[in-house]
């Protein structure tokens, strides 16, 4: 319990660093030249162009995290009030109940149930790789933009590397033309790499992170899914053999007694 507490808790932590990160280095960088002046925007083309696509990422990866937050919830995935419907109309006499339910619930959960109840009647093996399948699938289309998180999170430190190396160019190519009497111009290119950098690391750090996280929940997701529709598919399949067995059993004609019935004359 504390260590589920503890992971619905760090994602809004995660958001709200990536939302007031970006910022926040801004204004500290403004507040020490406050004198002269600056704005964010200007600070923003101090750094140089790299600056926009890197300001891009970090509103990507914004974006997507609380986009795969509102998604990911737990309802969504695994919905204890359809899991109690479903239990208590478990029956293997009457598959369509559960059909029914599972297509009127628009969960993975639902899904993964609905592919092993359309295959139920076969092989239990057969059924099982079909539940695994479908889980596949589902985690596949739980996934589905954190592709593109990964990405940013791989591609924005490299932008604040190639800055780097663009202000690194800007300050030598000051120092071969002026020499090293105007420090100014080279601290210009110097200042540029520096707060590409930051730039960079301050996106990519947050999104790497929220994509780890992200990971590990659609994972859980998907194991507890699938065990759920095994023990549920294996419930019906040992209940119907039961059944049958007991039909059986029942429709036997009763044994004739040993020693059979003697004429008496």
């Amino acid at each position: 319990m504390v260590m589920r507490l503890a992971l619905k808790i760090k994602l809004p932590v995660l958001l709200a660093a990536l939302a007031i990160s970006f910022p926040s280095v801004l204004y500290a960088a403004d507040a020490v030249d406050s004198g002269s002046g600056l704005k964010v925007l200007s600070f923003i083309e101090k750094g140089g162009f790299m600056m926009y696509p890197i300001l891009f990422s970090s509103i990507l990866v914004l974006g997507i995290g609380l986009e795969r937050a509102y998604n990911l919830r737990r309802k969504n995935i695994i919905d204890s009030e359809f899991l109690e419907r479903i239990r208590s109309h478990w029956n293997w006499k009457d598959i369509q109940l559960g059909l029914q339910l599972c297509t009127s619930h628009d969960t993975s959960l639902a899904r993964v149930l609905k592919t092993g109840l359309l295959r139920f009647g076969g092989k239990l093996d057969e059924i099982e790789r079909a539940i695994e399948g479908a889980g596949q699938h589902e985690a596949s289309l739980l996934n589905s933009n954190l592709r593109v998180l990964g990405a940013v999170a791989n591609i924005t430190p490299m932008m604040g590397l190639l800055g780097t190396v663009f202000g690194m160019i800007k300050a030598f190519n000051v120092i071969s033309q002026s020499g090293t009497g105007n420090p100014g111009l080279v601290a210009s290119g110097i200042s540029e790499a520096l707060i590409t950098t930051a730039a960079g690391m301050i996106v990519g750090i947050p999104a790497l992170a929220l994509y780890h996280y992200f990971r590990a929940k659609i994972d859980r997701y998907v194991f507890e899914m699938e065990e759920i529709s095994f023990q549920l598919v294996e419930e019906l399949s040992y209940e119907a053999v039961r059944e049958k067995k007991a039909q059986e059993n029942k429709d036997k004609p009763a044994k004739p007694r040993a020693g059979g019935v003697r004429n008496v004359s």
